[in-house]
């Protein structure tokens, strides 16, 4: 249980897909003005890297088993593309006023790398069927999590007034430079608390 622990922490805290190893950063910063469609998108990312890891971790072992590794990409690509097609419809039927929030940014889930890099990464380090999956949730976590103080963050410097030369897009970055750089406090923490 320690281990599902360590991989779940570590996922949400120290391997942060946003603000460590800064994938995703489309939606980062496209959809966290405001917290609803920030929080919408999360859970939505979040939904989309697990079912996207249920289905690539098995396909991957075929893919070992014939000796096709090299298809990997384009058909992790395909799963993603077809999971995201399916929640933007149930989204558009069942929450369309999250729906229109979110606009374009919902597709473009499809092109999201942080999706397409937690499945490569939990091949690439050899996690279990069970271990993918928790890695998937706590990328899926760390991203909402991201999307959530991110949005706080926005709105505090939205409300305060920077120079001319800062206003808009540059103190956005900046002020995503200094989240990330909290992030990095968290680094040996998870191996303390769970020894992995």
């Amino acid at each position: 249980m320690a281990k599902y622990a360590s991989i779940l922490f570590s996922m949400i805290l120290v391997n942060n897909f946003v603000l460590v190893k800064f994938l995703g950063i489309c939606p980062f910063l496209g959809v966290s003005k405001k917290l609803d469609s920030a929080a919408g998108m999360g859970a939505a990312v979040t939904l989309v890297m697990v079912i996207a890891i249920a289905v690539t971790w098995p396909i991957q072992q075929l893919l070992t088993a014939w000796d096709l590794e090299y298809l990997q990409t384009i058909v992790f690509i395909l799963v993603i593309a077809t999971v995201v097609q399916l929640l933007e419809m149930a989204i558009k039927r069942f929450l369309p006023t999250l729906y229109s929030a979110l606009g374009v940014f919902l597709p473009l889930i499809t092109t999201n790398c942080a999706v397409l890099g937690v499945a490569i990464l939990t091949i690439d380090e050899g996690y279990t069927y069970p271990e993918a999956l928790v890695a998937g949730l706590g990328a899926g976590l760390g991203f909402l999590l991201a999307m959530v103080m991110f949005s706080g963050v926005r709105r505090r410097v939205e409300e305060a007034e920077p120079p001319e030369a800062f206003r808009g897009m540059p103190i956005t970055l900046i002020a995503a430079a200094i989240t990330a750089m909290s992030f990095m406090g968290f680094s040996g923490v998870v191996d303390h608390l769970f020894g992995a």
